[in-house]
């Protein structure tokens, strides 16, 4: 069930939420406590499939998740997951090998940190998702909005709605994270030209937050997996090895 240690959540609406999901309890309250301090509210889980149920019963705004834990581990958290929610994630995890942190990006996460890590580095992080999330929140399909996060893109097949956080290929949703629908963005809004991977990790990390090449490469693998799961001939995001990547709309 969900914890109720004195710090797991605190009460003022307005307030952005972040669950933590970690089968250790001097994680969950130390970082429950320094995010507290930051002025975030948390709610904290023990094991993943208590998680589960809550996060899509009352999604917070950004999930942090331990990789082993019992009852569900943090991989099939974050895949059945992915399967109703752009849900912003972060892996904190003392598996530090490389494949560990592949696959975790290629089932969605939006970043990973490996234990054991500087809190000063997980609050960057997760400053940068919340400022890039909170840029494409969705706005109520009835509501006026004066000053939009940025202009329809249409692309051939491709149409993004920043304001609303949509994306449709040949007319198909295609549901995107946020650092996904990011990297897109950059390279839809200049079809043709190369993007090196240090300009899309500028598009989709702007706070002068530090990730490697392989964070770009397993996003872009993971984004042509989904437009492909809608058509099996999608090509638009072209590869340039050595360069980068480019969008064809043709």
């Amino acid at each position: 069930m969900e914890s109720e240690h004195p710090q797991a959540e605190t009460l003022d609406a307005d307030r952005m939420v972040i669950a933590l999901v970690d089968d250790d309890r001097n994680i969950l309250t130390t970082v429950s406590i320094a995010l507290q301090a930051e002025g975030y509210s948390t709610r904290v889980y023990s094991d993943g499939e208590t998680a589960l149920a809550a996060l899509l019963q009352n999604p917070p705004d950004l999930a942090i998740f331990d990789i082993k834990m019992p009852k569900m581990d943090g991989m099939e958290l974050l895949r059945r997951l992915r399967e109703h929610s752009p849900l912003p994630v972060i892996f904190l995890t003392s598996k530090d090998h490389e494949e560990d942190e592949q696959a975790g990006f290629e089932m969605g996460a939006d970043d990973y940190i490996a234990k054991p890590f500087s809190l000063r580095l997980l609050l960057a992080r997760i400053r940068a998702i919340l400022r890039r999330s909170d840029a494409l929140r969705p706005f109520p399909a009835d509501e006026i909005v004066d000053d939009p996060v940025g202009e329809v893109i249409e692309r051939g097949r491709l149409r993004m709605d920043p304001s609303r956080h949509q994306v449709t290929w040949a007319d198909i949703p295609v549901s995107l994270t946020v650092t996904e629908f990011l990297l897109l963005e950059a390279l839809a809004a200049r079809p043709g030209v190369i993007k090196s991977r240090n300009q899309l990790m500028d598009a989709a990390y702007p706070d002068d937050v530090f990730v490697d090449d392989r964070t770009v490469d397993s996003h872009v693998k993971r984004m042509r997996r989904k437009f492909r799961s809608v058509d099996p001939q999608f090509g638009a995001i072209e590869t340039l090895y050595g360069a980068g990547y480019s969008f064809t709309d043709g």
